[in-house]
């Protein structure tokens, strides 16, 4: 079988954006380099309650300006469009923040601790007619733009069976954010909303779900098994983890064909299509691994705001409040125990 041609905005020639960074964590500083190596996007500020970490992240970074408050930075006439890379909880009062000051905004995963948070978000968006995305690079990778043409042109038949993992050792909590409850932690919202994306992405919205789990000494979720129901009987089985490392793969069964991801499925790395047993394999031809995908999303935005988007259709914010929703009602099911 011949595949598609992946979709994936260009990586360099198009439109390119000065962006700001509240919040310089581990997640930004992976997030910069990948724009910088990748594409021809700019981080030109970085903002942080300390002015001096705020211009040590500069100095490493190649970043212009620095901030010692996230205000100073919203209000730089330099900045485009700001990524919110802070702890799951300061997602919506960042991004209302940036909101308010008419940025652009691209949150960080989740979208807010919960659907409500993510609700708050969405209205403020659309009522000051900015662009703002939840950063799931994932759907962005040209990997996933192939499997999305296989879907949608019907090549793997009806979806019967979705699977998805993601587990990772994070060791002991010893002040990490994804332990503490108070700072929107958890494995559902920090690692296993990648296997309830890949199966809205593959399967839709759940009619039916179940979930259980593990609740830590911390007071989150350490671990959830999760199944889902869809319209037309197909099932999601996923599995989240932070306890231990997992494979981290995804497989999309269909009665026409199935869909292997590498490992790790949410990460830039190939596929291969399946049908009667003949395997059409994909790789990801620019080399890209690891965290270098980030790079994906943000030359998509781009263009998207170039031509006057203000929601990414790949991944659009009713999307992202939805699932959320999901995570909610899971989240709920393992707390009950």
């Amino acid at each position: 079988m011949i595949l598609p041609e992946p979709s994936a905005a260009p990586l360099r020639g198009g439109p390119a954006l000065r962006w700001g960074v509240l919040a310089p964590g581990g997640i930004a500083t992976d997030w910069v380099a990948a724009l910088h190596a990748n594409t021809d996007q700019r981080v030109v500020a970085v903002a942080s309650r300390s002015a001096e970490r705020a211009a040590e992240f500069a100095r490493k970074n190649g970043i212009d300006r620095s901030y010692g408050s996230y205000e100073q930075l919203v209000a730089d006439p330099g900045v485009d469009i700001v990524y919110v890379a802070a702890p799951n909880v300061f997602h919506r009062p960042l991004a209302l923040l940036a909101i308010a000051a008419g940025k652009h905004v691209l949150i960080e995963k989740p979208l807010g601790v919960d659907a409500a948070d993510a609700r708050l978000i969405v209205e403020a968006a659309r009522a000051a007619n900015v662009f703002a995305m939840e950063a799931m690079w994932s759907r962005f990778l040209p990997q996933t733009t192939v499997v999305a043409k296989l879907l949608s042109e019907g090549e793997l038949g009806d979806v019967t069976m979705v699977s998805a993992d993601f587990g990772s050792n994070f060791g002991a909590p010893s002040g990490q954010p994804v332990f503490d409850p108070a700072m929107g932690g958890g494995s559902l919202r920090d690692i296993g909303i990648y296997p309830v994306w890949f199966s809205r992405f593959a399967v839709g919205a759940p009619d039916s779900l179940f979930a259980v789990g593990r609740m830590l000494p911390t007071g989150v979720d350490g671990q959830a098994a999760v199944v889902l129901g869809h319209a037309g009987g197909a099932q999601s089985v996923l599995h989240t983890t932070m306890l231990s490392d997992t494979p981290t793969e995804a497989r999309i069964n269909g009665t026409g064909g199935r869909v292997e991801v590498r490992t790790p499925f949410y990460a830039p790395n190939g596929f291969a299509f399946v049908r009667d047993e003949e395997r059409t394999e994909f790789t990801d031809a620019t080399g890209l691994r690891g965290r270098e995908g980030l790079a994906f999303q943000t030359t998509a935005i781009a263009q998207h705001i170039v031509d006057g988007r203000t929601e990414a259709p790949e991944h659009p914010l009713d999307v992202s409040v939805a699932i959320l929703e999901t995570l909610d009602t899971l989240r709920a099911h393992v707390e009950a125990g």
